[in-house]
């Protein structure tokens, strides 16, 4: 933990405190995820992945590490980029003894890999690709993206009544802009 810490040059974290206290290691994780995505390089990444997995709560490690991912995928400059920094983590991901948390984090990668795809290299998906991100990955294009045959795929083919019905009303709004 003091390594961890001191790398992320945050020095105002008793030690002792954090080691003893759940709570008080997942806020310093949170701050420690903080610095790193906000860092320039990616070389202490995976160390310090392995490092927040070895946490004996397995619920507050996969949430910090969760967190990293979606930092580092709003990020990076495009999915290939994305694909190698999140495939040197799965060793480490893999060492989770929660078959649940493993999968989940997986499941994040996959959904980012998918954004990315989409929206930085236009790729249109079909109805059985989309079917196979997460709800929460359906949503978040429903909302964020901006091509109108994402829009017109997820207005047709999303999973929830919620991700058509965003979609529909996104896709709409962008045709009245249009004209």
């Amino acid at each position: 933990m003091a390594e961890l810490l001191a790398g992320a040059s945050i020095l105002d974290v008793d030690v002792e405190d954090a080691v003893a206290d759940e709570h008080v290691r997942s806020s310093a994780y949170r701050r420690v995820v903080s610095v790193t995505a906000s860092s320039v390089s990616r070389d202490r990444d995976r160390a310090i992945v392995a490092t927040i997995l070895r946490d004996p709560n397995e619920m507050g490690s996969k949430t910090a590490v969760v967190t990293l991912v979606d930092r580092i995928a709003m990020k990076v400059s495009g999915p290939a980029e994305f694909r190698q920094w999140s495939a040197e983590l799965l060793p480490e991901i893999d060492q989770l003894k929660t078959e649940g948390y493993r999968e989940f984090i997986r499941r994040r990668i996959h959904d980012w890999r998918f954004y990315l795809s989409v929206e930085d290299d236009g790729h249109v998906p079909a109805p059985a690709e989309l079917a196979q991100v997460t709800d929460w990955m359906q949503r978040v294009l429903a909302q964020e993206s901006t091509s109108p045959a994402v829009l017109a795929l997820l207005a047709e083919s999303g999973n929830r009544k919620k991700t058509r019905n965003i979609a529909k009303n996104r896709a709409a709004s962008r045709k009245l802009r249009t004209k």
